[in-house]
């Protein structure tokens, strides 16, 4: 049977995975916020596209195609996020669950640990694409589309 003595240290080292989750909580809140954001735009704009036509209309719809694929890439670091969250609550019960039954198996702890750093490591990145995919979308609003844009870029520059 195991003590609260011998307890206490396992309650210390589960604060580290304790304090991942809610640090990757508050990712995802801001995550599933941009989400929001972005889906409602993309309506927005759809709405909007069906009342023009011409250049207007080729611009509108090519800012639909890159949200969408900022959706994509926003729902990406989601999922990543989440299994980064489930990995580390599945670490605190495998912690605890170590302690209890006296299992030295630091080979499942060390392997649960590496699985949420690199679902964090690969939601952190997809959110980056996701930041630069967003600036794709502004210029395409401030500039244009397609080969177009590009000369009205290096005009703007100059």
């Amino acid at each position: 049977m195991i003590t609260i003595a011998k307890l206490i240290p396992v309650l210390q080292t589960a604060i580290g995975p304790v304090i991942l989750i809610s640090g990757v909580g508050l990712l995802l809140l801001s995550m599933t916020n941009r989400l929001s954001r972005v889906i409602d735009r993309a309506r927005n704009l759809l709405a909007l596209s069906e009342s023009m036509h011409g250049p207007a209309k080729d611009k509108t719809l090519a800012q639909i195609d890159i949200l969408w694929e900022q959706a994509r890439l926003i729902r990406k670091s989601i999922l990543f996020g989440a299994i980064s969250v489930l990995c580390a609550a599945l670490l605190i019960i495998a912690l605890f669950i170590t302690a209890l039954f006296g299992l030295e198996d630091a080979w499942l702890i060390s392997i649960i640990f590496v699985c949420c750093m690199l679902s964090l490591i690969g939601s952190l990145l997809s959110f980056i694409k996701d930041i630069n995919q967003s600036l794709s979308a502004f210029t395409v609003e401030l500039y244009g589309y397609g080969k177009h844009a590009e000369q009205n870029i290096r005009i703007k520059k100059k």
